[in-house]
């Protein structure tokens, strides 16, 4: 029989909801050799969720040797990891990138803590979520189906004393290691169910809500940054979904066809640019006037909603006939007509406003969330003609 590791013994674990690193040496605290695990059967890889123990007191020196590799490598400049000792608070420590390894210093202040890529969401914490929603009695659970790993893919339907005419459809987290994702769902979701909100119940008598606050729950165990159980990208799918290699979008889409689809909110996370910003569907065939007034009032009035929120920076927009229709914004602006659009939350800090010690955090995603639903209320009465 083995003996205990002792007390002094500095270990490194993943192997736990949403967990990746592999260890592949520690030589001392000041010497731990780590990589990132790349999604199942794909070459993106940038998450990283793990436990060290055994270095309390001690400074810990750990190198992510193959992050020059990662599917974002321009994503570790001015980026810093997250670290907790209760999973709760999670802090910005010392991290650096040399070009070919990302460095992250820390000495612990307990026996175990973790660090992490950004906040995790974990599937527990998903479940919390759900049940919080359905205890409010105003939210009614609708499982779309099951995913390839055998998971329940849930829809949230929020609708008032009488169901509104507009059908508004909220998905997040297709990137499972977008995780700011489903913490933005906490606040956007916390606000629409607040009963003793004036503005989610004018929404609600206006409009019907599918939310789907986790559209990768597989990805998101596995501790995928990009992919679900097989690999597949979900946000490249929604041209021609499968229930063999994204049975998640081929669901969401199935309902959508029943439900119709007024309003849609795609939400994300990038790796690169410190700053929220929108994705209009510009770009498809029949992206006119109407559809970029809504999606301008929209942004105008978010920025008026939340400091944290700018319209300056973001991608280019493309080219007339040029749009992407394997993603779900241009997808489904294409399909119904309607307002489609994608946020991109930071996973560093907001450069607009930083905050030393907690970077873009999960509670500024709450924040976000609830500052949604002001800008929707500003263009729900014309989202059809």
């Amino acid at each position: 029989m083995s003996s205990p590791p002792a007390l002094d013994t500095v270990r490194i674990n993943a192997d736990f909801d949403g967990g990746n690193i592999e260890c592949r040496r520690i030589g001392g605290p000041n010497d731990i050799e780590l990589a990132i695990r790349r999604d199942h059967q794909s070459d993106f890889f940038q998450w990283f969720y793990f436990r060290l123990s055994g270095a309390r007191g001690r400074e810990v020196t750990m190198r992510i040797v193959n992050a020059h590799e990662s599917a974002y490598p321009n994503g570790w400049r001015d980026y810093r990891a997250v670290v907790s000792a209760d999973r709760i608070n999670w802090r910005r420590i010392e991290t650096s990138y040399d070009g070919r390894a990302l460095t992250i210093t820390h000495t612990p202040a307990a026996d175990a803590v973790y660090f992490a890529y950004f906040a995790p969401y974990s599937m527990e914490r998903h479940a919390d979520l759900i049940a919080r929603c359905l205890a409010s009695g105003r939210a009614r659970l609708s499982v779309l189906g099951s995913t390839i790993d055998g998971q329940d893919l849930d829809r949230l339907i929020v609708t008032g004393a009488t169901a509104g005419p507009r059908q508004c459809w909220v998905i997040g987290r297709q990137h499972p290691g977008e995780t700011m994702a489903e913490w933005w769902m906490e606040g956007f979701l916390g606000r629409l169910l607040d009963p003793a909100d004036p503005l989610a119940r004018q929404l609600l008598s206006k409009a019907t809500f599918h939310v789907v606050p986790n559209m990768n729950p597989d990805g998101s165990r596995r501790g995928h940054l990009r992919t679900n159980a097989v690999g597949t990208n979900l946000n490249r799918a929604w041209r021609d979904p499968s229930l063999d290699a994204s049975p998640e979008v081929f669901l969401v889409r199935a309902q959508m066809e029943k439900t119709g689809v007024d309003f849609c909110l795609d939400v994300h996370g990038d790796e690169d640019l410190p700053y929220n910003f929108l994705i209009s569907a510009a770009g498809i065939e029949g992206y006119g006037d109407r559809l970029d007034g809504l999606h301008r009032r929209f942004a105008t009035a978010l920025v008026r909603a939340s400091p944290d929120f700018q319209t300056e920076r973001g991608y280019p927009t493309p080219k007339p006939g040029q749009a992407n229709l394997a993603m779900c914004t241009p997808w489904v602006a294409k399909r119904f007509d309607c307002l489609s659009m994608t946020l991109e939350q930071p996973f560093k800090d907001n450069a607009d406003g930083p905050d030393p010690e907690f970077g873009w955090s999960p509670e500024r995603c709450r924040l976000l969330g609830r500052a949604h639903l002001d800008a929707l209320a500003a263009v729900i009465d014309d989202l059809r003609p």
